[in-house]
């Protein structure tokens, strides 16, 4: 067995020869694959039709809890105020009962516990309430972008030893062509 080092008077040189042939294959592979796909996807996505629903309101469910959660703007004016300027981070919190009424703490607890206790005896209990859960009313809360947590935090925190078990937030919907 013999083995070739190269000798004596031969120069070694790198092999600088590369053999392109399999990387043409790949490539010619791919081009076909993407010519074949390509028209196909395109067609299946042309026919999708989305549907278009209008959405509405239920007419059985039972009143939910608004909340606005807003603060005091630079001056110390409330929302609703002449000049008010917008909620500022570190604002006094106001908090307003359905939306209208500005109520502290006590307030909030006060008339979420009432509220809840009347619809719980008009729909006849405790139990009728946990046999129906569409029949259990929902927090929604409305806060200032600019409101902080701890405002929004508070609101919660109240509406919850009132007895509300479920509370959610409402958003203005983005416009998908804006």
């Amino acid at each position: 067995m013999a083995i070739s080092v190269g000798g004596e008077g031969a120069a070694e040189r790198p092999m600088s020869d590369i053999n392109t042939t399999p990387l043409v294959d790949v490539m010619l592979v791919l081009l076909i694959i993407f010519l074949i796909a390509v028209p196909v996807a395109i067609q299946q996505i042309q026919k999708l039709r989305v549907p278009i629903m209008v959405s509405v309101e239920s007419k059985d469910k039972v009143e939910n809890l608004l909340l606005s959660v807003a603060t005091t703007d630079a001056g110390g004016r409330s929302a609703g105020d002449p000049g008010y300027d917008g909620s500022n981070r570190g604002g006094e919190c106001r908090v307003y009962f359905n939306n209208i009424t500005p109520v502290n703490s006590d307030e909030l607890r006060d008339l979420a516990y009432k509220r809840l206790d009347n619809i719980v005896k008009r729909a006849g209990g405790p139990a009728a309430m946990m046999a129906n859960p569409e029949l259990i009313p929902q927090v929604h809360i409305r806060a200032d972008v600019n409101a902080p947590w701890r405002c929004v935090a508070g609101a919660i925190y109240n509406v919850q030893l009132s007895g509300y078990p479920t509370v959610g937030f409402i958003t203005n919907p983005v416009d998908p062509n804006g």
